[in-house]
């Protein structure tokens, strides 16, 4: 078993091979004037290659994991398992409009050709209960954060307030709260646009305990903000988020502090200054589990 990691993706890979106590390769990534990809894997691979890298900003990322799925293949791996943290193009499940793309499906099936496992954490998924069905291989495996997320947040706080942004949240958020023992409650939202929320927040006395915000994922930032303009308006003065996938496109993490955030943590599913909560055991873990 070998594991082969992009740039990007790097310090985290490492670790995981570090826990998992297997030997790690860079991938050579080369980017011409006009954009094409050029990758070199080592020319002797094991037969049981594992990929690492988290598909934001995906459109490269997903052509060059075709290039270096298929290169491995040839090359003589017989395995090849994708620890994909963050796992992008699993929001458009349906078509809204007649024409329109079900990216679901489609970026589904191409990792399902590539890939006998695909590992992640906490998908956006809606209408599906499985991985399963958007990647069509037995070891599709979506995994949750909840725990790190809930041991990180009992290593911050005697006691707070959890604040689910939408009804989607509440397993996930009621779980994180049983397990520390934190209180939770949980927004209502309606999304009017890419950058446009209404949302509104059960009855309750903000006013005396810190309140953590906790989503999925942050893109524009929109949702974190609103639920924190929100709570600052009944009252709340300690206000916290934390996220999975730290996506934070064009100004949204500047947008959420200057909401009245004082602190965002996230996951290192994606490198960025709120990473600190590691999930390379959780990988790990499930990657002992299929092997």
């Amino acid at each position: 078993m070998m594991i082969l990691a992009f740039p990007d993706y790097l310090s985290q890979a490492q670790r995981l091979a570090d826990y998992l106590n297997v030997p790690l390769t860079k991938v050579a990534l080369h980017h011409f004037p006009d954009g094409e990809s050029l990758i070199r894997l080592p020319p002797s691979l094991p037969e049981h290659l594992i990929v690492c890298r988290s598909l934001n900003q995906p459109n490269d990322k997903l052509i060059e994991l075709l290039l270096c799925a298929t290169t491995a293949r040839e090359l003589g791996a017989k395995r090849l398992t994708l620890v994909a943290p963050y796992l992008s193009y699993m929001r458009q499940d349906i078509a809204n409009q007649p024409g329109e793309a079900v990216s679901q499906h489609i970026i589904g099936k191409l990792l399902a050709e590539l890939f006998d496992d695909v590992l992640t954490v906490d998908p956006h998924l809606h209408r599906i209960s499985s991985l399963t069905q958007a990647i069509p291989i037995k070891n599709a495996i979506s995994l949750t954060a909840a725990d790190e997320i809930g041991t990180f947040l009992k290593q911050q706080f005697d006691h707070a307030v959890l604040l689910g942004p939408d009804s989607e949240s509440k397993q996930w958020v009621g779980a994180i709260a049983d397990n520390i023992g934190f209180d939770y409650a949980i927004a209502n939202k309606n999304r009017l646009g890419d950058k446009q929320v209404e949302m509104t927040l059960p009855d309750s006395d903000y006013s005396k305990q810190a309140v953590i915000i906790i989503d999925d994922m942050a893109s524009t930032g929109r949702t974190l903000a609103k639920a924190a303009e929100l709570l600052q308006a009944a009252g709340c003065k300690d206000i916290y988020a934390v996220v999975t996938h730290a996506l934070f496109c064009d100004d949204a993490y500047a947008h959420i502090l200057k909401s009245g955030v004082k602190t965002i943590w996230s996951t290192d599913s994606i490198d960025h200054p709120s990473s600190c909560i590691s999930l390379d055991r959780l990988l790990a873990d499930a990657i002992k589990a299929i092997t």
